[in-house]
């Protein structure tokens, strides 16, 4: 299939496309813009920005992941053209730049969708000076009407897996003309580099992983292990839970403190679980759960709402079994403020969650059996001695309860992911480099 009959395909199913995308959105809540006039490439106002870095993060974990990449460019000075196609991805790009956002020095916008017209206007009104799309965003039409525009286009941070392979593969020419169309690809690992370079690309340098470059921030930090040592119990984080997931470790935490019971014990006493939902929309869902289930449990909004003194509140009120994680950008707070943390979005075939920002904080990592988007980090961190593979919530949260008593294990497993995350630094630098080695022979052309 070319361009022209990918476009004719995609016009003639656009009604069923964007009506799928407003439940979406009605279901996920939020202003996604679904028929705002950026969406269409249709602007009221100027572009703010002088040929600005042009980044696309698609939703939650591109933006994060793409997090030191934009400050870095930030830092040299650029001006960033931030562009999202998912509310919870721009609110997070939002919520982390949102000084350079007041400074005008980063714009966020929706990236329009993948029709000619939406796209050549896009690109005509922002003008970037290059193009970054982050992970694994390739789109035909927005790749056309850059390289019409001479915006030359890179892909990073890239990570592709065989099912993507395949998928590319079957759609034929145009995916493989949109590939072969980038000017620079910088792929995670070599495995992917090959996968790239089979789908069309050219080029294709290994530079690693965005999130390994992450830093966390020393305030969140310093917040969690203050929340944890005025807590006087171990934690277990539960980060990061997808849809079937929740029920699953709620049922997990009836069963461990059902067996405490029957022993004489109080779980509650011991041990306190942060259960951190992935996404704001089920929020309210997972109160809901654990309130049926029986669940001694605060969120951690109203803890927030009481300041840092909320440690010494739990105490009061009764020993909470769990703390629903239902506060945003704390993801640190919960890592450095547990003991060990599992990593869901794993024990459904849901492809897994990134457990580079657990392993930085220097907490012992459980993952389920479904890590396929994660994959050789996993494998990677697993042969450090950094994390351990589970088949089930039921084992994560018996595994992680046995670790408790292991304090020597825990800080050599803690240890471990520390230095496995900064051995793998780097990858920023290098395609910050390759980036400004473009932009240099853009000019001199």
């Amino acid at each position: 299939m070319n361009r022209f009959f990918y476009t004719v395909c995609i016009r003639l199913l656009s009604p069923g496309l964007l009506g799928w995308m407003a439940l979406r959105a009605r279901r996920a809540g939020g202003d996604w813009g679904v028929w705002s006039g950026s969406r269409f490439g249709h602007y009221a106002q100027a572009g703010k920005l002088e040929e600005p870095v042009w980044v696309h993060a698609v939703s939650l974990g591109e933006t994060r992941a793409a997090q030191p990449f934009v400050q870095t460019l930030l830092d040299q000075g650029n001006c960033v053209l931030l562009t999202h196609m998912t509310v919870t991805g721009r609110a997070e790009g939002a919520r982390v730049f949102e000084q350079a956002i007041a400074q005008g020095r980063l714009q966020q916008e929706w990236l329009p969708y993948d029709f000619p017209g939406c796209t050549q206007r896009f690109i005509a009104h922002y003008r970037p000076s290059v193009g970054v799309l982050i992970e694994r965003e390739v789109w035909p039409n927005v790749i056309a009407a850059a390289r019409k525009a001479r915006v030359p286009m890179m892909l990073v941070s890239s990570r592709f897996s065989d099912h993507s392979l395949r998928q590319s593969l079957r759609a034929g020419r145009v995916m493989r003309e949109a590939y072969d169309s980038l000017q620079a690809v910088y792929a995670q690992t070599l495995n992917d580099a090959q996968r790239l370079e089979q789908a069309g690309a050219s080029a294709v340098r290994v530079s690693g992983n965005f999130k390994f470059d992450i830093c966390l921030p020393a305030d969140k930090v310093a917040r969690g292990k203050a929340f944890s040592a005025a807590l006087q119990r171990k934690a277990i984080a539960i980060a990061s839970t997808r849809e079937g997931e929740d029920e699953q470790f709620v049922n997990a935490i009836v069963k461990q403190d059902r067996r405490a019971t029957a022993q004489g014990k109080s779980l509650a006493e011991r041990v306190m679980f942060y259960l951190i939902p992935r996404h704001p929309r089920r929020f309210d869902r997972a109160a809901a759960l654990l309130q049926e289930a029986g669940i001694p449990f605060v969120r951690r909004s109203q803890l927030v709402d009481m300041g840092e003194a909320g440690a010494s509140a739990l105490r009061a009120g009764g020993e909470p079994l769990v703390l629903l994680g239902d506060s945003l950008g704390e993801m640190a707070v919960y890592y450095a403020g547990s003991h060990v943390a599992i990593v869901a979005g794993s024990f459904e075939p849901l492809g897994g969650q990134n457990l580079i920002e657990a392993c930085a904080a220097g907490v012992p990592v459980l993952v389920g059996p479904h890590t396929r988007n994660f994959e050789q980090a996993v494998v990677d961190a697993i042969d450090e001695g950094a994390a351990l593979r589970v088949q089930s919530p039921d084992a994560a949260l018996q595994k992680a309860l046995q670790m408790l008593d292991h304090p020597q294990c825990l800080a050599k497993m803690g240890e471990a992911g520390a230095h496995w995350v900064q051995k793998h630094t780097g990858a920023v630098a290098r395609v910050v480099a390759g980036l400004n080695e473009l932009r240099s022979e853009k000019i001199h052309r």
